[in-house]
């Protein structure tokens, strides 16, 4: 598999297209403005077809490029805790300063964090990870060690939890209970800046070591 990541406005955050070129097939984590235009010629170089875009959750930097992949006729997956934060994406807007026409996008399936996503010949395992938002999610590729973990864990620091929906409790537990949990060696992709580790992280985030 592999992984290309692309860093989009309005504020930085990562989107990661994921590929197989063997198989023709790919899927995007994460949709931020300009996303669409963005990938596009990606796809159509390499010969790939979009099987979906994964959420990792609704706020509107993760999401604002989400409606144009809705008329591409291309499957969005979110958390359904999250459904609120995405009605609600013109307001998000605002509460940041950036009034102005925003699509809401259309989620075509909400995640059973009970089973695995089957996608580009992985089994992908959902983890709920809230704390920074009530539906932050995780993707965990065991046959790649590799988690794609949203704005819960970055290098070296966290997702804010000042917002609606936040709680610093609830994110330590999601460290203590679905990040730490995993293997060490298993790479952190966060919806913003560079990757990092699990092991790297329980022994040096401000949040929660162990």
């Amino acid at each position: 598999m592999q992984i290309d990541v692309f860093e989009l406005p309005p504020i930085g955050t990562n989107a990661y297209l994921l590929s197989d070129a063997s198989r023709g097939e790919a899927v995007l984590i994460d949709a931020p403005l300009s996303a669409w235009e963005t990938i596009a010629p990606r796809l159509d170089g390499d010969g790939l077809t979009l099987k979906a875009v994964l959420l990792t959750h609704g706020h509107f930097d993760h999401v604002l490029g989400a409606a144009e992949f809705n008329r591409q006729g291309i499957p969005v997956y979110a958390h359904e805790d999250d459904r609120e934060l995405l009605n609600y994406l013109p307001q998000q807007m605002a509460m940041f300063g950036m009034p102005g026409k925003v699509e809401v996008p259309q989620v075509d399936h909400w995640y059973d964090v009970t089973k695995p996503l089957e996608l580009l010949g992985h089994s992908i395992e959902v983890r709920h990870t809230p704390g920074h938002c009530p539906g932050n999610v995780t993707f965990y590729f065991a046959d790649e060690a590799a988690a794609f973990v949203g704005d819960v864990i970055f290098a070296g620091s966290y997702g804010r939890t000042d917002l609606p929906g936040g709680s610093t409790e609830v994110l330590r537990q999601t460290f203590l209970n679905e990040i730490y949990t995993l293997p060490d060696n298993t790479l952190l992709y966060p919806g913003h800046g560079p990757s990092t580790s699990v092991g790297v992280e329980k022994k040096s985030n401000p949040l929660v070591q162990i």
